[in-house]
């Protein structure tokens, strides 16, 4: 489902910058505008971002194999994380020198209605774009703040695209002023501010984005809500006396795998041992359904504070 409402949000937004970008700069090459120029090249840097979120889609989907067994899921991560890099570096970095540039050698703009007539519609149309990843992101946020969405979504390709349109909002927004103040001025220096200050913005969205996507990258495991769903599920049945210890760990956006040793008793026959264990998978499955891959480990629990432990226990404690 995520993959599916990230794919008509990055289709919307790509086509949106695309031509966007197209038009910005044309309007750079006839007014001579640092903030068209620096809002064309960043709608250029977010229309290959979307194409990167898209191809990392794709790839994500090939089957899993000995060398991954566990899928390329988490390919998607890593396009994600270039994506903020690349935001950073062409987006951010380019804006802020190209706008201490016009500072330090300011011209005036030529037919200045120009600029501002492309960033008016450009802001009605990334509005639109916008609106499409807002609508796409609400059956994936449930009851979730905005902020809480993009810092806990597993899959990164709406949060990507919330943050890049939201950018690129006020970004429009400041270069609009921008070119607004030095048009009533005359001084070029009010075109060059803009610049920076779009700049600025897209490097702190890039670091934002970057230290989100890292976390995902390094490995984390399921919510707090889902892990108690989890315990619940593998406690639901008399025949588990405890858990012992358990990990998880999302494989992919959408995916986790689930690693539990629980502790039954110790008279329980292999056969009996054999249904507890599917039992519980079926109710962790049902439970919590992206939990995809579960590895249940019996085991009979010894108290580690326990005095005098015998030999077959400091093994079985080793175990552990």
């Amino acid at each position: 489902m995520s993959a599916s409402h990230g794919n008509k949000a990055i289709i919307a937004a790509f086509l949106a910058n695309l031509g966007i970008a197209i038009t910005k700069l044309v309007a750079w090459i006839f007014s001579g505008s640092s903030a068209m120029l620096a809002e064309g090249v960043h709608s250029l840097a977010d229309s290959g971002n979307q194409l990167l979120l898209l191809i990392g889609g794709k790839r994500a989907a090939k089957p899993a194999d000995d060398e991954h067994p566990f899928g390329y899921g988490r390919v998607r991560y890593v396009y994600a994380f270039v994506v903020a890099i690349i935001l950073f570096s062409i987006g951010g970095v380019f804006s802020i020198v190209e706008g201490v540039s016009k500072i330090r050698d300011p011209h005036p703009l030529e037919m200045w209605w120009l600029p501002l007539a492309v960033l008016g519609i450009a802001i009605i149309l990334e509005s639109f774009s916008m609106r499409t990843a807002v609508r796409e992101s609400r059956p994936l946020k449930g009851k979730q703040s905005w902020v809480s969405f993009i810092r806990k979504s597993k899959a990164p390709e709406l949060p990507v695209v919330l943050l890049e349109d939201f950018a690129a909002l006020i970004g429009l927004v400041i270069a609009f002023l921008g070119v607004g103040l030095t048009v009533i001025t005359e001084n070029s220096i009010f075109d060059g501010i803009s610049t920076i200050f779009i700049g600025v913005l897209l490097v702190a969205v890039a670091v934002v984005l970057g230290v989100e996507i890292k976390g995902l990258l390094v490995g984390e495991g399921a919510s707090s809500e889902d892990v108690q769903k989890i315990e619940e599920a593998l406690l639901a049945s008399s025949d588990v006396e405890r858990i012992i210890h358990m990990k998880t760990l999302y494989v992919d956006p959408d995916r986790f795998l689930v690693a539990a040793k629980i502790s039954v008793a110790p008279e329980i026959t292999a056969r009996e041992i054999s249904v507890i264990v599917n039992l519980a998978e079926r109710r962790i499955r049902a439970a919590v359904p992206a939990a995809h891959t579960i590895y249940i480990e019996p085991d009979v629990w010894l108290d580690p504070n326990a005095t005098a432990p015998t030999t077959s226990s400091v093994v079985m404690l080793s175990s552990d």
